[in-house]
C-alpha cells in the first residue's frame, strides 16, 4: 500500500476513534447501509419578517408534510375531523390535550387509540433514519420505551401482549399526556431532516427574537442572510449606521417589541434627545405606521414620531460618513444634506430642485452637514453600548454567523436571498476592490468574508471596513441581498414628487425569468443546470396579479409569497414554502394563518395548496446527496485504515 506521511498521520488519528479492525469494519457496515436509506426531507422557508406565530405553525406542520403523511397512513382508518385533531395534537400537544380531554367521556380509551396512532405515524417517519439517528432524537425520559415501541413487529404474536402492556402501563401510571407530548415533538423532528431559511428573519413583525430562539433550538438548519438580517448583524457588530437603520425601521412601523422587550435595548437616550431637540416639532412626516392590532396613546405616538425624526437625521449623517470614507462604494448620489438650500427650503437631486416637505433641521450645520452634534454623538454612543451588551442579541447574531452565509450550495441546489447582481446586458456585475475585480460567485464569497471580518476581527481598521461593508449590503447598488440601485430614504421622507422615490431593481430581476440566465448562474456556482435549481427569496411573488413563483423553465423558484402580514395585500397569499423529499420537489402556497387558538380549538390548519414540481421515478437515496458523498468519503478513509491495519502500517489499539 503506497501511502504518504501526511496520509499516514491522518489514518493514525482516525485509528484513535476506530482502534481495531472490528471497530472500523462495523462503522463501514453502518455507513454503507445508511447510504441506501431515502434522503431526508428538506424544508425551505423565506422572508419570515418577525411573524413568529405563522412561522411556528409552518415549522410545526412541515408545510403540510405531517398532515399529508396522516392522510396517506390513515386513509381508511380515520375521518377528516379525526385526522385534523391528530394533526393539531402533534403541532400543539400540551394545549390540544387541555382542550380535548375535558370533552372526552372515556379518557383512557382516547389515550389508548391516540397513542397507537402516534406510534404508528412515528414508526413510519422513523423508517427513513438509522436507529442511531432516531435514538439521538429521542427524549431522555422515554428513550427506552419509545425505542421498544418504534421497533414493534406488528405481525409478531409473541410480543403483541408485551406492547399492549406497555401502552396500558403508560396510561395507568398517569404518563399518557407526557408520552403524547414526547411523541408529538419526535414526529415534528423526524418529519423534516433539514430546514433552509432563505433570509429576512428580522423587521416588520414583532417576534424576530422569538423566531431566532426557535431556530437555535432546531435540530438541523442553515440560513442565507437577507438584507434585513445583515443590517441587524451590522448593528450588533458595532456599525452606527446599521444601528440607526434598525431603530428607524422599528419606529417607522411602531414595532418596538423586538428592540425593547426581545433584546432589552434601551431607547431612553434617543427618547431624551428627541424630546430635547424636537419637543416643539409636530414631526408630521414621521408619524409611525400603526397596524390595526396595536393600541398606542397619542403621547406615545408623538414620542415615537420625534424619536423617528431624530434617528433619521442621525442615520443620514452616519451613512454619509461611510460614503465619504469609502469612495469605491460609488454612492455619492446619496449625499443630499449638503444639497439643501436652507433659506429657500429646497433640495437639489440629480440637477433638479425640489421643495422640502419639512424644513426644521435644528441639528444640521449647513457648513458641516454630515457632522454629528455633541448631543447626537452622545446618543449614538449610548445606543451602541446598549446593542453591544445585549446578551441575547449577541447570541442570536453569532448564531446567524455560525449557521448563515451569503449563499449555499446544498444537494444540487443553489440557495440565496436576493440576487446575483447583473448589468443590463445580463452579464455579472463586477466590483473593483483593492485592485481586484469581483463578480458572480467570487463577489459573493468576498462579501461573506468581509461581513465576518466586521464582527470578528480584532484589528480596528479591518473591523470597521467589514462593518461598512455590512451597511453596503443593506443599501448599496451592487449589493446582492439588496438588489436595487439606491435606497431612497431621504426622498421618501422629504420630497413629495414620487418619481424621486423610485428604487430601480437590479437587472437580475428582469433576466431571472429566462432559462439561460439560470443556467449561467448555476454553472457559475459549479452546479449541473440539467438537475439543479435556484431557490430565491426577497421579492414577494404577486400572485394576485398572476405572477408565478416558478421561473426560468422551472430552474428558479421564488419562495417569498409574503408570510409577513404587511405583504398579504401585495401577494394575495401568505407565503410559499418548498419541500424537497426523496420523491421530488413540492411547492406549497399558504393562506393566511388564522390563529393558534383556532387551530387548537377547531382543528383549523393553515390552508396549504401543494404543487408537485418534480417527481422522481426512482426514489432519491442518501447516497445521491451531499451527506451521502461525505459518508462515502468516510467509508473510503475507513477502508484505507483497514488496509493499514492488515498490512502492518498501523497496529490495532
Amino acid at each position: 500500500m503506497e501511502i504518504t506521511n501526511e496520509r499516514l498521520e491522518y489514518l493514525q488519528l482516525l485509528a484513535q476513534k476506530y482502534p481495531s479492525i472490528q471497530a472500523a469494519s462495523t462503522e463501514i457496515i453502518d455507513l454503507s447501509a445508511k447510504l441506501q436509506l431515502p434522503k431526508g426531507t428538506e424544508h425551505f422557508v423565506s422572508d419570515i419578517h418577525g411573524e413568529y406565530e405563522a412561522f411556528a405553525h409552518v415549522l410545526k406542520n412541515g408545510s403540510g408534510s405531517i398532515k399529508r403523511r396522516i392522510d396517506e397512513l390513515f386513509v381508511y382508518d380515520m375521518d377528516e375531523k379525526e385526522k385534523r385533531t391528530l394533526a393539531t395534537l402533534i403541532y400543539y400537544p400540551e394545549k390540544k390535550l387541555a382542550h380535548v380531554l375535558p370533552q372526552t367521556d372515556n379518557p383512557e380509551a382516547w389515550y389508548r387509540i391516540t397513542l397507537f396512532r402516534l406510534i404508528r405515524l412515528c414508526r413510519n417517519l422513523a423508517s427513513k433514519y438509522t436507529r442511531a439517528d432516531v435514538r439521538a432524537a429521542l427524549p431522555d425520559d422515554f428513550t427506552n420505551i419509545i425505542e421498544e415501541l418504534l421497533h414493534e413487529q406488528e405481525g409478531s404474536d409473541n410480543k403483541h401482549e408485551y406492547y399492549r402492556s406497555i401502552i396500558n402501563t403508560i396510561i395507568a401510571t398517569g404518563q399518557a399526556g407526557a408520552f403524547i407530548v414526547a411523541l408529538a415533538e419526535l414526529i415534528q423532528r423526524l418529519a423534516i431532516a433539514r430546514l433552509h431559511v432563505i433570509g429576512d428573519i428580522y423587521d416588520r413583525g414583532p417576534g424576530a427574537h422569538i423566531i431566532m430562539d426557535m431556530l437555535m433550538a432546531y435540530h438541523e438548519l442553515d440560513i442565507q442572510w437577507g438584507n434585513h438580517d445583515i443590517v441587524w448583524m451590522g448593528a450588533a457588530a458595532g456599525s452606527a449606521a446599521c444601528m440607526a437603520n434598525v431603530i428607524r425601521a422599528a419606529l417607522r412601523y411602531a414595532n418596538m417589541e423586538t428592540l425593547e422587550h426581545g433584546y432589552a435595548l434601551s431607547m431612553l437616550p434617543l427618547a431624551t434627545f428627541a424630546m430635547d431637540v424636537y419637543g416643539d416639532d409636530p414631526c408630521e412626516l414621521f408619524q409611525p405606521k400603526i397596524s390595526g392590532d396595536e393600541q398606542f396613546t397619542q403621547n406615545e405616538i408623538q414620542l415615537m414620531a420625534k424619536m423617528h425624526k431624530a434617528i433619521t437625521i442621525i442615520q443620514l449623517k452616519l451613512e454619509a460618513q461611510i460614503i465619504q470614507r469609502r469612495p469605491h462604494f460609488e454612492m455619492q448620489d446619496r449625499l443630499l444634506l449638503d444639497k439643501i438650500d436652507f433659506a429657500a427650503g429646497t433640495v437639489a437631486v440629480n440637477g433638479r430642485v425640489y421643495p422640502l416637505l419639512d424644513t426644521h433641521f435644528p441639528t444640521i450645520d449647513p457648513d458641516t452637514p454630515y457632522e454629528l452634534t455633541p448631543a447626537e454623538a452622545n446618543t449614538v454612543a449610548r445606543l451602541q453600548q446598549s446593542f453591544a451588551i445585549s446578551e441575547k442579541l449577541q447570541q442570536h447574531i453569532r448564531f446567524l454567523f455560525s449557521r448563515g452565509s451569503m449563499y449555499l450550495v446544498y444537494n444540487g441546489n443553489l440557495l440565496y436571498h436576493g440576487c446575483i447582481a447583473m448589468e443590463e446586458d445580463g452579464s455579472f456585475m463586477s466590483a473593483r476592490v483593492a485592485g481586484q475585480e469581483f463578480a458572480g460567485k467570487a463577489f459573493m464569497d468576498r462579501l461573506d468574508r468581509l461581513a465576518r471580518q466586521g464582527y470578528f476581527s480584532t484589528e480596528p481598521a479591518e473591523k470597521r471596513y467589514g462593518q461598512d461593508v455590512m451597511w453596503y449590503l443593506w443599501s448599496g447598488a451592487k449589493s446582492p441581498i439588496f438588489g436595487k440601485n439606491k435606497m431612497a430614504t431621504f426622498e421618501r421622507y422629504f420630497i413629495a414628487d414620487e418619481s424621486t422615490h423610485k428604487e430601480e431593481k437590479n437587472a437580475y430581476f428582469a433576466w431571472r425569468d429566462k432559462e439561460e440566465t439560470a443556467v449561467k448562474i448555476l454553472r457559475e456556482f459549479g452546479l449541473d443546470p440539467a438537475t439543479a435549481h435556484i431557490i430565491n427569496g426577497h421579492v414577494p411573488v404577486q400572485v394576485r396579479k398572476g405572477e408565478s413563483p416558478i421561473k426560468a423553465g422551472g430552474k428558479l423558484l421564488v419562495i417569498d409569497g409574503g408570510l409577513a402580514k404587511a405583504y398579504h395585500k401585495i401577494t394575495g397569499i401568505a407565503g410559499y414554502t418548498l419541500i424537497f423529499n426523496s420523491y421530488g420537489l413540492l411547492l406549497a402556497s399558504h393562506d393566511p394563518f388564522e390563529s393558534q387558538q383556532l387551530a387548537i380549538e377547531e382543528g383549523i390548519d393553515m390552508q396549504t395548496q401543494t404543487e408537485i414540481l418534480e417527481s422522481n421515478r426512482i426514489r432519491i437515496r442518501v447516497k445521491d446527496t451531499d451527506e451521502g458523498r461525505a459518508i462515502q468519503q468516510r467509508i473510503n478513509n475507513l477502508k484505507d485504515l483497514l488496509s493499514a491495519y492488515r498490512t502492518g502500517l498501523i497496529k490495532e489499539g
